[in-house]
């Protein structure tokens, strides 16, 4: 949880990482709810002990001073492919609050009716119609950008990544297998993968259209394909470009770019959503 703006007689708080209320206040109020506000952020912020010791450190390059060079080549896999295993971070939750921040305004090409759908929803109002407000999974390519870590695990077959947001997990099939017309629409889709020199591109499909794109509420649909660009541009860093393509929710299919960055020394931990006990606080009325 955490105060997000004041602005207006309005406060926003932020809870579960992404999902916000809003509530009017008296000025002279503001004091109290902060000192409330301070004291649920230790209650409810996540312990990320040394669940570890004694943990390998081999195979992060170094420097002459003996510190890790992140700028160093990204590894290779023995098939010769960039190996993108580790554990990824967003580092930041500009693109969980707003997938399109680095465009343009006007550059989504939303469909009348999933415009005036995200005008309905800017002020928060909506917040508990959000999936992630109900503890339920972020969806992709969402779940990429959420402030949590993700691992990754490469076989010559199969990729798998495994996310702390969620406690979620997406197999990438690398085997040239296709997804059939008989399947169980998903949150996560179904996930396939093959090699464009060194970057990884998956196309993912068969996706519910339950899923917000972001904390913005830019809606999907059941027809929502996701292409995404998995580029190591050397050792600690990665990029992400994205395609979005909902002909149900947008007139053509769009492209934004994320980064990652390498953990070094770091997994991920469980993170269950039990009960979002707050979700009496937020307005809107969600839809299973």
């Amino acid at each position: 949880m955490s105060l997000t703006a004041f602005r207006d007689g309005w406060i926003t708080i932020a809870l579960n990482w992404e999902v916000k209320m809003k509530t009017r206040l008296n000025p002279g109020r503001v004091l109290g709810i902060l000192s409330c506000v301070a004291i649920l952020v230790l209650i409810c912020a996540p312990v990320y002990g040394q669940q570890w010791v004694k943990v390998p450190t081999g195979g992060i390059p170094r420097g002459p001073d003996g510190k890790p060079n992140l700028s160093a080549p990204a590894p290779r896999s023995p098939d010769g492919h960039p190996d993108l295993s580790g554990v990824w971070e967003s580092g930041s939750a500009k693109y969980i609050l707003d997938i399109a921040a680095d465009l343009k305004p006007g550059d989504v090409p939303f469909m009348p009716w999933a415009k005036a759908l995200v005008d309905q929803r800017a002020d928060g109002s909506h917040s508990g119609e959000d999936p992630p407000a109900n503890c339920l999974p972020r969806g992709v390519p969402r779940i990429n950008a959420s402030p949590p870590p993700w691992r990754v695990i490469q076989k010559s077959d199969i990729i798998a990544i495994l996310y702390e947001s969620d406690n979620a997990w997406r197999q990438i099939f690398l085997d040239g297998r296709e997804l059939g017309n008989d399947f169980l629409p998903t949150f996560l889709g179904y996930s396939t993968g093959k090699w464009d020199g060194d970057t990884l591109v998956v196309d993912t499909r068969g996706f519910n259209g339950k899923t917000w794109l972001d904390q913005t509420g830019k809606p999907t649909s059941e027809a929502l394909h996701v292409t995404e660009r998995f580029r190591r541009t050397d050792f600690g860093h990665m990029e992400i470009q994205i395609t979005i393509d909902d002909p149900k929710v947008y007139t053509k299919p769009w492209q934004v770019k994320e980064q990652v960055r390498l953990m070094l020394n770091s997994d991920v931990i469980e993170s269950a959503c039990e009960n979002n006990l707050d979700i009496h606080h937020l307005g809107g009325k969600f839809s299973r």
